[in-house]
């Protein structure tokens, strides 16, 4: 097995020793250097060229978000944010600005949980150094627009709940996705989005003020309106009842995920059958792919992200190995697809089915 070589960025004297140390005791690592400010990072990055970056978010001088963005500008590589606090808004730009992941700082680093920490976040590293993100991040940024998939098919039946659910990179195929949806989409939207439970409720927000839909955490028996997103809260399933309103449920991991893709999906088929639209994004593992596999035998609509712009092809992949897909999109290509479900199923008065004037299916 090939080692992963790291580059640590890191301000505090005592993490950056304890990572070194963790880096170099992990045989699947191997330590390029240590440093302790952006500008020397930056530096070094094209000469070292690591697998992976771990990166400090408060550093003297730039700071890690623009360090991150400059890397990923200039020679992209996987970052794993290390930040002090689970502050949303700094997971937030971090992933905009690039980075893979966002991991709390540990506290009380002499102790056998801080130490466990600092194991964890090697565990991590090695984790990302695997994305090829180089591949990936060039392509999205400087490719021309890939072209249109030939013979596309299209969708008769009447979609009445649009449903999204993606891991490692999602926030930005989220926003991407949703920020080209209008205002007045015409039935209710549902995602899942793999993060931390205390970053929910600032990735909601964050969404919120990225796309023009009015973004929410989903609250239990809430009945979902058309034109808004509802995102599974942190740490909690997110499911559709049998009347099509919201689920929050406390049950045991899938996948070892909670909340699920799957279990969304999952639900969206047996509320809404043929009225279902799905779509499953980048990220890691094989969760959703089971679910949106239900969706398409009930007669819905499945999208996966196509592989030239998946951060990390892994549960869209899983998806097409299953055959639980109608099609693969590059991200740019989805948005406007899902609007042309909309306009071949709208009905003769110009409107969209909804749960209330057609039945489940």
């Amino acid at each position: 097995m090939p080692t992963r070589s790291v580059l640590v960025v890191e301000d505090s004297a005592v993490l950056r020793h304890l990572l070194s140390h963790s880096i170099r005791a992990d045989a699947r690592l191997r330590l390029m250097d240590a440093v302790e400010s952006a500008e020397e990072a930056i530096r070094l990055v094209p000469h070292l060229r690591p697998d992976v970056i771990s990166m400090d978010v408060c550093l003297p001088g730039m700071d890690g978000l623009e360090a991150t963005r400059r890397i990923m500008a200039q020679c992209p590589t996987p970052i794993v944010i290390v930040s002090d606090a689970l502050d949303a808004q700094v997971s937030m730009n971090a992933l905009r600005s690039g980075a893979l992941a966002v991991i709390e700082k540990p506290r009380g680093l002499t102790s056998d949980a801080g130490r466990a920490a600092v194991g964890a976040i090697t565990t991590q590293l090695y984790i990302m150094s695997q994305v090829p993100v180089i591949r990936r991040r060039l392509l999205t940024a400087q490719a021309p627009h890939p072209a249109p998939v030939a013979a596309v098919p299209s969708w008769t039946v009447p979609p009445r709940i649009l449903a999204l659910a993606a891991s490692t990179g999602g926030p930005r195929a989220f926003a991407q996705v949703l920020g080209a949806l209008p205002v007045d989409f015409p039935v209710p939207v549902v995602g899942v989005q793999h993060m931390g439970g205390p970053f929910m409720e600032g990735f909601a927000h964050w969404l919120d003020q990225q796309v023009p839909m009015p973004v929410a955490l989903a609250r239990h028996g809430e009945t979902l309106r058309r034109g808004h997103v509802y995102i599974a809260p942190g740490d909690r399933h997110l499911a559709i009842g049998a009347r099509g309103e919201a689920v929050v449920l406390d049950t045991s991991p899938q996948q070892g995920q909670r909340p699920s893709a799957s279990v969304l999906f999952s639900s969206v088929a047996r509320a809404f059958g043929r009225g279902g639209v799905g779509v499953l994004m980048t990220g890691m593992g094989e969760d959703g792919a089971r679910g949106l596999g239900d969706m398409r035998r009930a007669g819905g609509y499945t999208i996966t992200e196509d592989r030239s712009t998946a951060v990390i092809h892994g549960m869209p992949g899983a998806a097409e190995r299953g055959g639980a897909t109608c099609i693969s999109l590059p991200l740019p290509d989805i948005a406007p697809h899902i609007e042309r479900i909309m306009a071949d199923s709208a009905d003769p008065a110009g409107g969209v089915a909804s749960p209330a004037r057609q039945p489940p299916g």
